[in-house]
């Protein structure tokens, strides 16, 4: 497995070793030792979620607060997503600051996004499933979520003109980032 910072250094993207023939393909989705190898990270998983979209939807920007705040370390096992992680640490010299990856199931990619961030995925096949992991439990009453097209971010989600974008009530309900709960 690789693993290369992103320009903001805590978003990791993760390209495993695929090992393929006429058969099929295998490789090792996760290994904590690897992890902790290349990340210096030693994380405790509690939960895995699976979500399936639709082309068009979009997810997102979603966080939890500390106490119960979630490192997240996702992929895709079918079809293809745009992923962005915002940083919303108001201490962090990238505050603000957003980074994306082309995450799909032909690349095998996977994105680690640490406590901290605002995650958020545009998806661009027609149907895709989605995996994370996260370092802690789901707590509603912690969630918070940033609108996804919040003018002061200027996130470029690559969205061609011809694409409508399904959200969910409490996405289309996000906060403005300058009226967020954030991260000191």
């Amino acid at each position: 497995m690789q693993a290369t910072p992103l320009a903001i250094p805590d978003v990791i993207l993760l390209q495993p070793k695929v090992f393929g023939d006429h058969r099929g393909f295998f490789f090792e989705s996760f290994n904590a030792k690897v992890f902790k190898a290349l990340t210096g990270l030693n994380c405790e998983f509690v939960q895995d979620n699976h979500s399936k979209s639709v082309k068009g939807v979009l997810r997102g920007l979603h966080y939890q607060l500390n106490p119960k705040a979630q490192g997240k370390l996702v992929r895709v096992v079918q079809g293809k997503v745009l992923d962005v992680a915002v940083d919303i640490r108001r201490s962090s010299p990238t505050f603000g600051q957003w980074v994306s990856a082309g995450l799909s199931s032909e690349n095998h990619h996977q994105l680690w996004i640490p406590e901290g961030f605002a995650h958020g995925f545009l998806t661009l096949s027609d149907t895709a499933e989605f995996l994370y992991k996260t370092t802690n439990y789901y707590a509603p009453e912690l969630e918070r979520c940033i609108a996804w097209n919040d003018a002061s971010l200027k996130i470029d989600w690559l969205v061609d003109k011809k694409l409508d974008i399904t959200l969910s009530t409490k996405d289309r309900q996000g906060s403005l980032f300058k009226e967020a709960e954030l991260f000191d």
